[in-house]
């Protein structure tokens, strides 16, 4: 998770922090130029990522109240970020006693295709190699990881089951076996590396809106990939010095210090008050 904040990532970030409006109104396209702008993307690099995102179904056109022209998010796109919602913002550690979610699957060799799309999805959905073709996950991710096999149609490949580690070996032994707990320690490594120095500074000198929209973003484009990355397990299967308490702890703080003000440097822009070309 290298410090890459792409256009298209940055939009998918802008929208699940501000672009959500409850009336389901699109976001203008020239404030969507504005407020990328405003984190170093132009406007050709935005249309473009505007264009594939529509045509991956995640972007509808439409008009404003006032007639200009915007992109409001498509039902597939809300429950894409409903459903990270609850892993980005997570407040509570998952327990022992919750279980574990298993995903054994079965592909025909005529739909290898389909193999590797679904193995792929389940890794980015946190799950973890128990054995070839049996993935397992924290029991929490069971609702996400039924909606995603669901829209993407290879929940008929797939049987899901709930259940505890019963044993041969100790839980926390097989749960580093099943994930490559070192790796997922170096993606909390790099987060805060880039983003604990940025709280601090907030901490010791508050700046105006839209430094605070601009380093929001940039801290949630680059969290909101690592409650994938990693299933967030309990704490008692993880090494004593494990970062991912600490990293969430600092993304935590700057979305409770940042968003409200990101949120009033980004209010004009969708209202129509702010001057935009």
């Amino acid at each position: 998770m290298a410090e890459q904040h792409t256009p298209r990532s940055l939009i998918v970030s802008f929208y699940g922090a501000y672009g959500r409006a409850p009336d389901e109104s699109p976001v203008p396209v020239a404030a969507l130029i504005r407020l990328l702008g405003a984190l170093g993307v132009d406007a050709p690099s935005v249309r473009s990522s505007v264009s594939r995102l529509k045509r991956r179904g995640l972007l509808l056109p439409g008009r404003t109240a006032d007639g200009a022209a915007g992109y409001a998010l498509s039902e597939d796109a809300r429950r894409l970020l409903d459903d990270g919602d609850r892993r980005i913002y997570a407040r509570t550690e998952p327990k022992l006693s919750e279980g574990w979610v298993l995903a054994v699957f079965s592909v025909p060799e005529a739909e290898r295709h389909k193999r590797h799309l679904l193995r792929s999805r389940l890794a980015r959905l946190g799950f973890g190699t128990a054995a070839p073709g049996v993935w397992i996950a924290p029991a929490r991710l069971y609702e996400e990881t039924r909606n995603t096999l669901e829209r993407l149609e290879l929940s008929p490949y797939v049987d899901l089951f709930r259940g505890d580690h019963l044993g041969y070996a100790a839980t926390a032994g097989a749960v580093a076996r099943w994930w490559d707990l070192p790796a997922i320690a170096g993606l909390h490594e790099e987060f805060l590396a880039a983003h604990e120095p940025v709280l601090r500074a907030w901490r010791s000198a508050p700046a105006g809106a839209e430094d605070a929209y601009r380093d929001y973003l940039l801290a949630l484009d680059s969290w909101r990939r690592l409650p994938y990355a990693d299933p967030v397990l309990p704490a008692e299967l993880l090494p004593d010095d494990w970062p991912g308490r600490r990293s969430a702890e600092v993304f935590t703080a700057l979305h409770e210090l940042l968003w409200d003000r990101g949120a009033e440097y980004v209010g004009p822009f969708l209202s129509g008050d702010a001057d935009t070309p």
